[in-house]
């Protein structure tokens, strides 16, 4: 029976984690960015093996990200249960490159946590970050924090908190603003908690980068004012390079039975030249009450620590990530997601061809509209993924394959498609920051009019590598390693806030749907 926890918990692209505990089941939240359907949900009863459970904004109606940026859409989500229901708040980012951030927040909810969740309220549109409070006088209070696109000032003009009445599904009187952060600036995040008399408001700070932090502020009053933790930022890897969680800031807490407290945190872990492919990730940190009333980590200081210890006994280690995916079911498996929009029949079929995922040609995956590209989350640094692709070309406006996927800017792809002279064949494109390179040149891989292939590719930290097969046992390399590490937050001129995906796509460029189909599609983590 282990009774220790390795961070992270939560491994590739899964940050700003909201955490809510039911009985002996702990739910956590996490953001989704463009990706559909929005908002994570992990469940557990040990704190160390967590399984994804729910996807709860699975509806255009819920969550309309057509056309958004990349890295916009649902950011730092709160999760919450009262009184036998799930309160789900969310940003929807429309624009984040410019000095603005259009950000609707709305709150959605359920009796169980994996659904049905409820049409949308709206909130409102001040900032992003939206929490929902539920007071002991059972009023309830949305908090986020507002942001200011003035010239010469932070942007992060602090955090508002305005009363919330549920019956009317409407926000009542006016937003007061409750505290403007720490000269760590950048704060935002916000959740409140009650005990022991105070309001503790807990906040990200520093941005979500190598400052990133975790401050806290309590208050008897819950508009305030609030007092800062005397040995602020409670978390943070801010100046230490040496430890292996980055970034680690913009945190949530919650109390187990037994009166243990435990912080949950964004963290990351960035290769040796400082990029993060998987993205930023989901840890766990141990905490302490003082005499003084105020949370200490267990740990002494204020950095992150790799192993924590869980007060429950678990069963087994962090499950490893291995997996084989054979399209044998009526809908996708809920590991994979698709960029901004769901993928209808006109799209994506399980029925047509039984034991196959049919996708049928979108845009290029350049679009940020109608793309066709079904993915899960790259979770481990060294990984192997593996499919069987059936497709009949016909121009060479017709592509489909294996794809390494950041966002639009950025990513590998191995596809099949067609060519006047020599038939089938195989390309390897790469976009690095918005501009199309073909590793191969004017090369091109002929498969002699062969419609079925085997596609796989390798990602050894930085590296990355596609390859080949017609029989699925001599494997050719298609091109040259490739540098794995542009798929990453840290990399191009784009800002960005996800991670790497790996999954199938397929465009049709001429607009008529041209099909392909996958057998199966294999994620196998490769032990070091």
């Amino acid at each position: 029976m282990a009774n220790k926890i390795r961070n992270p918990i939560l491994k590739g692209f899964n940050p700003d984690p909201t955490v809510v505990r039911v009985g002996e089941d702990y739910y956590v939240a996490t953001s989704t960015f463009e990706w559909f359907p929005g908002v994570q949900i992990h469940h557990s009863r040990d704190l160390v093996n967590w399984e994804l459970i729910a996807r709860p904004l699975d509806r255009v109606s819920q969550l309309d990200m057509r056309g958004i940026p990349n890295s916009g859409g649902v950011w730092a989500p709160c999760l919450s249960w009262h009184d036998g229901t799930f309160y789900l708040c969310y940003s929807n980012v429309k624009e984040l490159n410019s000095v603005t951030k259009d950000s609707p927040n709305y709150l959605v909810t359920a009796r169980d946590i994996r659904g049905p969740w409820s049409e949308p309220v709206y909130l409102n549109a001040s900032g992003f970050d939206p929490s929902l409070f539920h007071a002991p006088d059972n009023r309830k209070w949305l908090l986020n924090m507002v942001w200011d696109h003035r010239p010469g000032r932070s942007h992060f003009y602090g955090i508002h908190i305005q009363e919330y009445d549920h019956e009317r599904r409407q926000l009542l009187d006016k937003p007061v603003l409750i505290f403007k952060g720490t000269e760590l600036d950048c704060t935002e995040g916000p959740h409140l908690y009650f005990r022991n008399g105070y309001y503790y408001l807990i906040t990200a700070e520093g941005g979500t980068e190598l400052g990133h932090a975790v401050t806290i502020a309590r208050s008897r009053n819950i508009t305030g004012p609030y007092e800062v933790h005397p040995f602020n930022p409670i978390l943070t890897s801010r100046g230490r390079s040496d430890l292996e969680l980055q970034k680690v800031g913009h945190g949530d807490l919650v109390e187990t039975p037994d009166g243990s407290w435990y912080l949950f945190h964004l963290c990351a872990r960035p290769l040796n030249n400082g990029r993060c492919i998987l993205g930023r990730e989901t840890g766990i940190q141990k905490i302490r009450w003082d005499e003084d009333d105020w949370p200490y980590l267990s740990n002494g200081n204020n950095r992150p620590s790799d192993i924590v210890h869980s007060p429950i006994p678990a069963n087994a280690k962090q499950s490893e990530h291995t997996v084989t995916y054979e399209f044998q079911e009526k809908e996708l498996p809920i590991d994979f997601q698709t960029p901004r929009s769901p993928l209808g029949e006109e799209s994506m079929s399980l029925k047509e061809r039984p034991g196959f995922l049919r996708l049928k040609g979108g845009h290029s995956l350049q679009s940020k509209y109608e793309q066709v590209l079904v993915a899960r989350r790259l979770q481990d640094f060294q990984v192997r993924a593996t499919t069987l692709l059936e497709f009949e070309p016909e121009s060479f406006q017709h592509m489909a394959g294996l794809v390494c996927y950041y966002s639009t800017r950025l990513f590998h792809y191995l596809y099949m498609s067609h060519d006047e002279q020599r038939g089938t064949c195989l390309y390897v494109q790469s976009n690095i920051d918005g501009t199309i390179e073909y590793p191969l040149g004017n090369a091109i891989i002929p498969l002699n009019n062969t419609t079925r292939v085997y596609l796989r590719v390798e990602v050894d930290h930085k590296n990355l590598t596609f390859f080949y097969s017609l029989d699925g046992h001599a494997w050719e390399q298609a091109c040259n390693p490739l540098d794995a590490s542009i798929l990453s937050d840290d990399f191009g001129e784009e800002w960005g806030f996800t991670g790497t995906f790996v999954g199938m796509a397929c465009q049709d460029l001429t607009g008529m749907r041209k099909h392909a189909d996958f057998n199966f599609f294999e994620y196998m983590e490769i032990d070091a």
